[in-house]
């Protein structure tokens, strides 16, 4: 596990949106120690990585082929590939805790996906879910504009309210509490590292735009040179607080799996 993480840290001390997620999801998730959790959807794996950092037996899996390898590259052992179908590799309330980033606008069979997420979870265990939140902005247009569009990210909706959200979910789960993050500038810098990226060659795939360890390789000096103005980044995000009153641009909510 040493020999891969200094690029997966290194990606994720540059991130300031992977950075935010990442606390968003702990402080939902609470403490995992002793317990039995999955995550699902965790992109280049450097989420699963520092999750299971916290404590407890996780398991990860994603949907395609190149997440699975990078997430398999950081953690190692129990990760799975996903069947769009989709049915998840697990038993029958395996897990205390289950925490989907990024993963539920993918899956094209959303009432499949929910159930199968009420199968493998215990009564009474949390349910962490990460997603875009679906608001319609000029930021939004912009990005479409420019070829960000959900189909290339391969997301089959765009997002989800909170009310949207919890309906999905039910009657199997009871949304808990909700919150939004990324507001206008975060979302903004996003759109610019993105755009980079897809200069650089980079593709999309059916789980979006995933960077791995052979990216960065390949791209060391692209990776320094932002690197340089990270700051700035970092600098142009926390004008978020300018804008108290903005909802953010993902949604993260926590739910209760019901007793049958």
């Amino acid at each position: 596990m040493a020999e891969a993480e200094p690029w997966a840290l290194a990606l994720f001390r540059r991130s300031v949106l992977k950075q935010r997620k990442l606390a968003a999801i702990v402080e939902m998730l609470g403490a995992t120690e002793g317990l039995r959790c999955l995550d699902l959807g965790s992109d280049n794996g450097v989420v699963s990585l520092l999750l299971r950092r916290r404590g407890g037996r996780w398991a990860s899996a994603d949907l395609t082929p190149e997440a699975v390898a990078s997430i398999r590259e950081l953690v190692r052992d129990d990760v799975h590939r996903v069947d769009p179908g989709p049915r998840l590799p697990f038993a029958d309330a395996e897990f205390d805790c289950v925490v989907v980033v990024d993963m539920l606008e993918h899956v094209a069979d959303e009432a499949a996906f929910a159930a199968e997420l009420a199968r493998v979870t215990k009564a009474e265990g949390r349910l962490v879910v990460n997603t875009p939140h679906r608001k319609e902005t000029a930021l939004r247009r912009l990005r479409k504009a420019i070829g960000q569009t959900d189909e290339k990210h391969g997301h089959v909706r765009p997002g989800y309210t909170a009310d949207s959200l919890s309906a999905a979910l039910s009657p199997r789960f009871t949304l808990d509490d909700s919150r939004t993050y990324s507001r206008f500038f975060s979302e903004a810098v996003d759109t610019a590292i993105n755009w980079g990226v897809e200069r650089l060659g980079k593709k999309s795939s059916a789980k979006g735009m995933v960077i791995t360890g052979s990216d960065l390789r390949q791209h060391r000096k692209a990776f320094r040179a932002y690197s340089l103005v990270y700051p700035a980044v970092w600098a142009i995000s926390r004008l978020d607080g300018l804008l108290p009153w903005a909802s953010g641009y993902m949604l993260l909510a926590v739910l209760t799996r019901r007793k049958d």
